[in-house]
């Protein structure tokens, strides 16, 4: 009979020396304290970046939308701003003048008095010319001017303002109308056609 080799006993490591673990049968063993405090703090300033990211992303698309809906409302009150300029015509008052510059009556001027005094506004001089009676002579309105009867203008122009004017006497007779829907047409003396 022979003798059988006991088993052998597992020997105490040496020291210095290196055991390997076998993937299959080892438990991971449990974090220690400070590494449980080190993934805590680790995984809060993660929450915490994130949120900040969160925060910071909602804050431009806000301002997004207010530097869009500041544009829109700029650009709205621009146009109002412009049609309300073009739709309010400005006034300006006419001053009857004869050719020399002194302020005359606003009648003479009048296409109803002139035409009633076998008058006719002659285009190439830009005068009402009133040939016989009481008034005879040349007449033409100076636009924005101020006098008294029988003294010369001052300031203002002879050229008739186009666009967006209204224009009007002393007397408040309206001799020119400015505003939306002016055809822009002349009349027989002078008149501008209105709506």
């Amino acid at each position: 009979m022979t003798e059988e080799n006991p088993p052998e006993e597992p020997q105490p490591p040496k020291p210095g020396s290196m055991r390997f673990q076998d993937a299959d049968s080892t438990k991971p063993r449990e974090p220690t304290l400070a590494e449980q405090r080190a993934r805590r703090k680790a995984l809060a300033e993660e929450q915490e970046r994130e949120a900040a990211e969160a925060e910071a992303e909602q804050r431009a698309a806000t301002r997004r939308k207010v530097m869009i809906g500041s544009g829109v409302t700029v650009g709205l009150v621009g146009v109002v701003a412009a049609w309300y300029l073009v739709g309010t015509p400005n006034t300006v008052n006419a001053v009857c003048t004869d050719a020399n510059g002194v302020v005359q009556n606003d009648e003479y001027c009048d296409d109803a008095y002139i035409a009633s005094h076998g008058g006719h506004y002659d285009t190439v001089s830009g005068l009402w010319i009133i040939p016989y009676g009481v008034g005879a002579g040349q007449y033409r309105y100076n636009y924005g001017g101020t006098g008294a009867i029988g003294t010369r203008v001052s300031g203002g122009s002879f050229t008739k303002p186009s666009g967006n004017t209204t224009v009007k006497t002393s007397a408040g007779k309206t001799v020119q109308r400015g505003g939306f829907g002016i055809s822009g047409k002349s009349g027989g003396i002078g008149k501008s056609g209105g709506s």
